[in-house]
Parts: C-alpha cells; structure tokens; sequence
C-alpha cells in the first residue's frame, strides 16, 4: 500500500533543498541576460549562437530578414546602396466588412446526400460545385451576386533609403544579421573608409518600426528616404517634416476596397541637414547619425466595423514613438535611442528567455546561415535544430501578440498585393499550425488572437450553419480571412469540408488542458458547445452501417479514385469524437449542463471507429479506397495522432500500427509544412531517429546552392519555410515538433525524453510546458540517459512521470511507482472504439509497436511545488 501523505511531505521536502539537489544551467553572460543591450557583431557565444547570419544583402524577398511585434511588420535586406524595408500592417486586407453565404445550399443539401448514399461520388461533387460552393466570380454577370472566396492580406509598401555613392563592390567587411536572442537585425559594412551600421526593430515596448542609421566618422552619413506602395489608390507627401503615404486597399471579387490606411515616417537626426527632396522624399546631408521611427495605421475596428481614423490614429502612435525616443534633458540621441532599444529587447526577452535548447554545438555555428542550411543534411551541425526551434518561437513572438490579429498564411510579412491563398487562415491545417508551439514552448499568451479569432468564427459561423445547412451552432469552412468569412470556399474538393469549426476548437480545450483555468474555460465554453450544437443537428446516419455521418465531405485536398466528395472520412470522425468529448468534459469540470454532456457522449458512440484497411493502413475514407502510393502532402486521416490524442502505442496498439503504416505509405519528402507535421507525427510513433531525418528534410536548402524558388518543399536562405511559396505554418509545426520530440504530455502522463534521437546523446532544455499546469523548467541527458529533472506543478495534481531510465527524487525520497489510470482529470481520456477491420487479413499487417522501453512514476503536487529528480545509477 502506497502512502500519498509521506509521500508529498517527502516532494515537498525536495523543494525546499533544490539548490542543491539539481544543477542548474550555467548562468547567462550579460549579453544574454534579458534587458542587456545587445553586443556589436561578433559579440558573445550566446548570441553568435542565436542569430542568423549573411555575407551579402538580400536580393530575393526569401533572403530578407523579419522583424515584427504582432502588428507591424518588415522584411529587412541589408542593401548598401538601396535599403529596402518592406513594410505590413496586419490590418490591411482587401476588401470590407461582408460574408460569403451562399443560400441554395440548403435546397441542395439533400440531393448531394442522397446522391452520395447512392455512391453516386462524381455526381455530387458536381452539384455540390454548381449549387453549394459560391459561384465563381469569373463566371458570374452580375456583379451583386459574385460571392467572395477569401480577401488578400495586402502589403503596405516599402521604405527605400538611398545613399549616394555607395556600392557594394566598393564594400569590405560586410555582414547582415537577424540577432533572435534580441530581436533586432543588423547591417554593417565598411566604404570609403567608413563603417557604417544600421539596427532595425518592431518595437515591442511601443508601436512603432525603428531603424537606427550611424557611420564612424563624423558628417559621413548621408541618405534619402522615400515611401513606395503597390496600391491602385495611395497618394505620397511630406507634412510636418514627415514622409506619409494613404492609400486604400483593392476590390476583390466584387467586395469593395475599404481599408483605408496612414503611415508616417519620421527622421530624428545629430548632425547634418534634413531637407525635403521632392517626391514626397526627405533627404539626410552630411549627418552623424539619425533614427527612422515608422507608424502604420488603419481604419480597421474589428470584422464589424471600420470606422476609425487611420491619420489621427498614425499620427497618435507616431507621436507616442517620438516621445520614447526625444531625450527628455537634452541629451545625445544616441543614448536616447539605446533606452528605448533596451525596452524592446527587455520585453521582447521576457517571452523570449522562458525556453533554453542546446544540443551542442560544432564549428558549422561560425558559418552564413544559408551554408549552414545548404550542409545541414551531410554535415554536423546540431546548433541548426535549436536555432530552427529558437527562430519558430522568435517569429510567433513577432507575429502573434496579445491584441493583434492572428499569425495569417505568412505570418505578418507579405509583399504581393495578389499573394499565394490570399494569405488568409486556411483552417484544414496551417492556421491551426501556426498556433501547435504556443503552448509547450512557453508562449502561452500569444495564443490569444487565435482564441480571439476563434470567438468572433463562432458568431459570423452562427447565421451561415442557419443559412446554409438549417442548423444550429456554428460552422467553419477550410478557410477565413480578417472578414470572418465560414462558407465554402474554392471549389468541392477542398472547400466542402465543414470540421473546421470543431479543429479550430480543439485549441480552446488544449489551452485549458495546459493551464487548468476554469474561469477562462467557462469563458469558451459556450464557444465549444456551438460548435458541438451544430454538428448533432447535421450528423446523418449512413443506410448501411447505421452510423452517424458528417455527408457531404472530403479528406481535406486528397482525392479517392471516384472523386474527392465522400461521407465519414477518418479525420471528421476523428474530430468529432474529440470535439463531443471535449465538449462533455468542459460542461463536467463547470458542473453545467448534464443532460448536454449526456447527449454528446451518446451521439459519439454512435460514430464510426477508425477503420484498418486492406495493406495494414488507417484508412482515410469511410470505404478502403486508400493507395499505397499516394503521397499526397496532407496526412489528415493522422489527426488522432498528432495534434490529437486518439491513437498511442499503449492505449491503441492497433490504431498505432496502421497510422505508422500509413506514414511510411505517404513516404517522407514533400510540401515545407507537410514535412513539418511528419515531424511532429513521427515524435508521437515515438521515433526520434526519423523525426530528426524529416527535420534534415525540411532544413534543406530550397533549389540548393543556386536557391530555385520553383523547386519542392524545404526551407528558403532566411529560414523561412518553402511550401513553396513561402508558408510560415512549417516553421510553427517544425519547432512543434522539436518540443514533442524532448516532451509530450497527451497520452497519460508527462513523457520526457519520448523521442530523442541517437545522435543528440548530451543536451538540455530549459522552460517548456506540458499538460496538467506543469511548467518542465529542466531536463539535463547525457550519453541518452535521464541526468535531472526539475518540474515545478503550477495549480498541484498529481504528476504523473514517463521516463526513458530509472530515477530518484533529488533529495532521496521515496518515488511511487504509477498503477492504474492517472487521477488528475487533465489527462482523462475517454475510451477509443476497437477499429473496423475492411478485410479479414489487415490485422496480419500490423506489426507491434516497438517503442523504447518507459518507467512511470506519480507524484502529488500542491500548488507552485517545484519537484526535482536525478537519475538513479
């Protein structure tokens, strides 16, 4: 009989001693202490360590480096004698305030059922095209009834410095470089005898771009400055000594253009003239030194309403910059600019420093990124995967702040006024994506705006379930954009899948899972139940099987050999189990709603389990049509798998087969994010040895040495993710999957070290989080093995451990082992259905999990415990 009273006096006895029980990291130097200034170039091994690095300017957009704080954004390319900074605001989108409802769904709706129980696949797809898809723009005379399939993000324009005289092959000792450590991109070279440096961030403390411009000596810094912008209507002026551009933002599929937006730039300067130049350009001569404050407005409120000033709004923030910067006794602007860059870097850094990753280091951290990424694949270069890990978590720091709207298709950074899928959210995969790092990797807060995005879905999604399907609840298509759009989309094969509101809504649970909070729970609840509330209103029962159908739908962009429209596809009753179990259990831990929880559980028992096909596999469709040869770059039937917690080597050891078949079906190369979620697929089959070969895939430079940007998937110089064209999801899913391979707490209990790969033998992770309020603030291994363990229980429960080796708790108290299911509700789950096995000898395919060898342990917790453990030799 175990004792759980000595046994939390003994953890709580641990606690108190961990100074000297566990061996923490060893401490930062200054450069890498949060709020330091930055160094100069060549600074410290920590910060060489954190940056990305280049010998020549950017030509190419993929080569410029990002730098953003949520709502602004710039692509820097470190020109000598033209600077480009390529700006966005994460407001300006085409179009206005509307929706995408297309009415005669709801007359048709029946005919496509009956013609798919028909089996009548091409037929309904067909119908579906012609009657419930919204009509193709191109095709339709009359302009009111054109029916929008998504605005575009549009890029605001560019900033151009120009300085006379200056060319970069008169240019020695050049070097440009992305500092994530900091968030601040650096140029510098040497010309004429002079070095000139210019620094550039998106102030994260203020709401401005900031570019810093300084030579050696003194009146040698002289530039022009100008606006450029890609927009039909925009206008340029310089008013008050600063340079403004206004413009609107394009009509798109008969939605008008609306979005009218400001931005200011203004040049604080030592030394020198400032003259305006013509053109809307103002001009340094003979300056010392001088800082570019940017300010980026719109008149966008919310999906609702764009009714605000985006002049008086511009001016307000610029005016609000100015007086972060103006030295307030006089003094030099030099010191003025450090204090606020040092308010940057401290806030930035607050976020930023709660994760630490080495996994060694080798010579290969001296080279240029691009060399880097080019030699990845053949060479020893470790420091890459922490550095790609590091750079996800920078670039959703930058992307995503509390407030802001959510990461889009490209995060904040677009330079097409046409860019590829608009760049909109495209919800069978990559929106939800971008937001798989939030939580583990300790950026809890910048999932808001995806919450928030998820919140205002649930009320424009409200008419079109009534509209379009005679339901209740809401709905989401495979798509949305700043509008709030949920109606189909595209044409049926992609556009006919209506799960995206129960995807978008596992985010909602999994944030609680994660914190424990029930007031923000009770705050989404009603958001779940819409969600669940829709779907038992369109669920239909399938003639044969008697099961519970989500008919019309697709395996989201695959195609069947009969078509792409089907009934009772894997991955929406993957998603429903979820969403009515998920539902269920939030109603349970508010102790609301009963009678609700009841009918959700009811109605997922009466859908279809996983079906096991014919070459051992997890079939996609309800019916055995799957190919071995398909590699088709979505894994959508995989859902259970990865971001879900359906399929497990332990709880599901058939299901975790044939998904693993299935894997290795699809095979591995493919898009940059497909090859992304493979990463995070293969960590959950709990094989660290082929995840890090799909890691050693994605890092690959695309088009090699000359960087084709026409060829397959991988990554671009600047580390940003080729689809290709540039999809920032393969950044946010690959960093995901890093974090899955050194933790995951989905499957009963917090799992260190589930899938470490042989050759990272010694290495440390510092901050990230798991499930249960559990903050995982250390892991130390070495040559494989479990060194320490620091957990610190944020709201107490019991902690349930799965280690690869035997351990101890640091002050050599006495360790349960675990029995039985684990008692903290934040690790229920509720039981998966045996499969369906679609021919008699696919279970002769399955071969049993082999999975590395795991020990569990339970500990209770109280409430900010800090529990510590060591190996025991």
């Amino acid at each position: 009989m175990h004792h759980p009273n000595l046994l939390k006096a003994a953890a709580l006895f641990c606690a108190s001693i961990s100074a000297v029980a566990f061996a923490p990291a060893a401490p930062a130097s200054d450069a890498c202490r949060a709020g330091s200034t930055p160094p100069a170039l060549g600074g410290t091994a920590c910060d060489a360590n954190l940056r990305l690095r280049y010998e020549v300017p950017a030509v190419k957009w993929e080569e410029a480096l990002p730098v953003g704080n949520g709502r602004l954004g710039a692509m820097v390319f470190g020109g000598v004698g033209t600077e480009r900074l390529q700006l966005n605001e994460d407001t300006v989108w085409a179009g206005s305030p509307h929706d995408n409802i297309n009415p005669k769904a709801l007359g048709a709706l029946p005919k496509v059922r009956a013609l798919l129980f028909e089996k009548k696949w091409r037929e309904a797809e067909s119908l579906i095209n012609r009657d419930i898809m919204n009509p193709n723009n191109r095709n339709e005379k009359d302009p009111r009834k054109q029916k929008s399939h998504g605005m575009s993000y549009q890029p605001v324009g560019d900033l151009e410095l120009l300085f006379p005289g200056q060319e970069f092959s008169k240019v020695t000792d050049y070097h440009r470089q992305l500092d994530i450590a900091n968030a601040l991109a650096t140029t510098t070279y040497a010309h004429g005898g002079v070095r000139f440096t210019r620094e550039v961030f998106a102030n994260l403390a203020g709401d401005a771009i900031v570019v810093r411009l300084a030579a050696d000596k003194p009146g040698a810094l002289s530039f022009t400055a100008r606006l450029k912008g890609p927009h039909a209507k925009q206008a340029f002026s310089v008013e008050g000594g600063q340079i403004v551009q206004r413009a609107t933002t394009k009509d798109q599929e008969g939605v008008e253009g609306k979005v009218r937006f400001t931005t200011r730039v203004s040049i604080l300067h030592a030394g020198g003239r400032l003259a305006e130049a013509g053109n809307g350009a103002l001009s340094l001569t003979d300056g010392d030194e001088a800082v570019i404050l940017i300010a980026i407005a719109s008149n966008f409120v919310d999906y609702t309403d764009i009714g605000a000033d985006p002049d008086a709004r511009s001016l307000a923030q610029l005016r609000d910059a100015l007086g972060r910067l103006s030295p307030k006794d006089g003094g030099p602007l030099g010191a003025a600019y450090s204090k606020l860059r040092s308010a940057h870097t401290e806030k930035y850094r607050a976020q930023f420093d709660r994760v630490r990753l080495d996994l060694g280091t080798t010579p290969a951290v001296a080279k240029p990124t691009d060399t880097r990424v080019l030699e990845f694949a053949k060479g020893d270069d470790p420091q890459l995967v922490s550095l790609y890990f590091q750079y996800g978590r920078y670039l959703l720091i930058s992307s995503s702040q509390p407030g802001t709207q959510p990461a889009n298709l490209q995060g904040i950074w677009n330079h097409r006024i046409d860019p590829p899928w608009d760049s909109k959210y495209t919800t069978n995969i990559n929106a939800e994506m971008n937001y798989w790092p939030a939580e583990v990797a300790n950026l809890a807060e910048l999932h808001e705006p995806f919450i928030g995005l998820v919140r205002d879905l649930s009320v424009s999604g409200a008419r079109t379930a009534r509209e379009m399907y005679g339901a209740g609840g809401w709905v989401l298509h495979h798509n949305t954009d700043v509008w709030r759009i949920t109606g189909p989309i595209d044409s049926a094969g992609s556009g006919m899948w209506l799960t995206g509101g129960a995807w978008v809504s596992q985010h909602l649970w999994d944030r609680y899972l994660f914190s424990g909070d029930k007031e923000y729970l009770r705050s989404v609840y009603p958001v779940l139940k819409g969600a669940a509330r829709f779907f038992l209103d369109f669920l239909i029962e399938e003639p044969d099987t008697r099961y519970l159908v989500v008919s019309p739908a697709n395996s989201p962009e695959n195609r069947f050999p009969n078509g792409g429209i089907s009934y009772g596809t894997t991955m929406d009753n993957q998603l429903l189990f979820e969403l009515f179990a998920n539902t269920a259990a939030a109603a349970r831990a508010l102790g609301i709603d009963a009678d609700y929880a009841e009918k959700l559980d009811a109605t997922r028992a009466r859908l279809s389990p996983m079906r096991i096909g014919r070459h051992g596999q997890l079939q996609e469709w309800f019916f055995d049509w799957d190919r071995t040869n398909d590699r088709h770059r979505h894994i959508s039937h995989l859902y259970g798998l990865y971001p879900s917690w359906q399929i497990s080597a332990g709880r599901t050891p058939q299901l975790f087969s044939a998904a693993r078949n299935s894997l290795n079906y699809r095979g591995d190369p493919a898009t940059g994010w497909s090859m992304g979620w493979k990463v995070c697929a293969w960590a959950r089959f709990l094989d660290g040895d082929r995840a890090l070969k799909l890691i050693r895939d994605q890092l690959t430079l695309v088009g090699g040495a000359k960087v084709d940007y026409r060829s397959g998937g991988g990554t671009y110089p600047n580390l940003f993710d080729a689809h290709p064209p540039f999809q920032i999801d393969g950044n946010f899913g690959c960093a995901a999957g890093i974090a899955e391979m050194l933790l995951q707490s989905h499957d009963g209990a917090v799992h260190i070290l589930p899938a470490l790969p042989k050759v990272w033998k010694n290495g440390s992770v510092h901050g990230l989080r798991a499930r249960g309020g559990f903050l995982v603030e250390g892991i130390v291994w070495e040559d494989g093995r479990l060194k320490s363990l620091k957990v610190k229980s944020t709201i107490g429960g019991n902690l349930r451990l799965r280690v690869p080796n035997e351990i101890k708790m640091a002050c050599g108290g006495a360790l349960r082992p675990a029995e039985g299911v684990n008692e903290n509700a934040l690790f229920a789950h509720p039981g998966i259905p045996a499969p369906i096995f679609s021919n008699p000898e696919s279970a002769g395919k399955l071969a049993p999990p082999n999975v590395p060898k795991t020990l569990e342990y339970d500990v209770s917790t109280t409430p900010g415990q800090v529990c510590e453990f060591v190996w025991k030799q």
